[in-house]
């Protein structure tokens, strides 16, 4: 679906102050939805759409969204300059608000691809699909890297791989405080293994006052978050603890970050869910599509296993009965 982006490149990066992180298979359309009913002002990306998926393969529903998800940042995997810049103007044609270059995926499917992680070994080739993108496009271009990757010295890479692209025109860089192994982790252990540098990623920002820098990487509150955007960074990016404790970092984001609102019940965005649930049915999707997303809700709290174990097992036959039916084992108990 066209939504076209109007938002002012100021208002995008307020939305970057907490950003939910690009996750495959997680941060799909409806994943989107239900974060944007918890927060109204945290930047959503899309999980990584591939290039050649969109411009050799024809792929444009990779793109679908809804307007209501705005603000929202498409994410691009590749290594060829000008399929990009294609791919990059077909996301801004769609209307996203945002184009994020992908170099610090560590799968083996990215690597094979000679895109993700393994660019930061070539800052050279990154500036250059980055100033073909920002050439073909509006609308602002970004990048997601790593510290490094395999056997580099963070120390010293980082700070050249960012001169060589901001120097292309890139501005804003949202950087997992985590090297990438490319041999003998797998992607899930490149989550956990390599050891967290954040001091780093702060020494970055002293050195590049002007770039807008966000931290990515185990971060598992909107306390430390804060604490980072206390001490300095931009932006902050949580990626898994948004994702399966949802209620705990988004629900209270826009008052605790932005300084707007309360706090959001999950039990009202349950119910707010309901329609967009039907409208899925209605269109031959399943209930599971959309509830697989939000089984965390209720993470923590009194009825959350019954919640779970309904949706889990009974998620891909079920409609909103079903969703009312586990919302009844945490009504009246989730907001207490």
């Amino acid at each position: 679906m066209k939504s076209t982006s109007t938002l002012a490149p100021n208002a995008l990066q307020r939305a970057a102050r907490l950003s939910v992180a690009p996750m495959m298979d997680w941060t799909d359309r409806h994943c989107r939805y239900l974060h944007r009913l918890l927060c109204k002002n945290a930047l959503l990306y899309t999980e990584m759409v591939t290039a050649p998926a969109l411009v050799r393969g024809g792929a444009l529903h990779l793109l679908d969204f809804v307007a209501a998800e705005h603000p929202v940042a498409l994410q691009l995997g590749g290594s060829d300059p000008k399929e990009l810049a294609q791919a990059a103007r077909l996301g801004a044609e769609a209307g996203y608000d945002e184009i994020n270059f992908n170099v610090g995926c560590p799968s083996d499917r990215v690597q094979s691809g000679t895109f993700g992680a393994v660019l930061m070994k070539t800052p050279a080739l990154v500036a250059e699909c980055c100033a073909e993108m920002i050439a073909a496009v509006d609308v602002e271009v970004t990048v997601k890297c790593r510290i490094g990757v395999d056997d580099q010295e963070p120390q010293e890479i980082l700070p050249e791989f960012l001169a060589q692209v901001s120097a292309a025109g890139v501005g804003r860089f949202a950087i997992h405080a985590r090297k990438a192994w490319l041999q003998g982790l797998s992607p899930k252990e490149n989550r956990d293994i390599p050891p967290l540098d954040y001091p780093l990623v702060q020494q970055m920002k002293g050195l590049f006052p002007a770039l807008y820098l966000s931290v990515n990487g185990g971060i598992t509150s909107l306390d430390q978050a804060a604490s980072f955007l206390e001490a300095g960074m931009d932006g902050v990016m949580i990626g898994r603890a948004a994702y399966h404790q949802p209620s705990d970092i988004l629900a209270a984001a826009d008052q605790h970050i932005f300084g707007q609102g309360n706090a959001v019940n999950p039990v009202t965005v349950v119910q707010q869910m309901l329609p967009y649930i039907d409208a899925h049915l209605l269109s031959g999707g399943k209930l599971n599509q959309i509830t697989r997303h939000m089984l965390g809700l209720f993470a923590g709290r009194p009825g959350a296993r019954a919640w779970r174990r309904i949706l889990s097992e009974r998620g891909h036959i079920g409609g909103t009965d079903l969703v009312e039916e586990a919302l009844g084992h945490v009504t009246g108990q989730a907001a207490a």
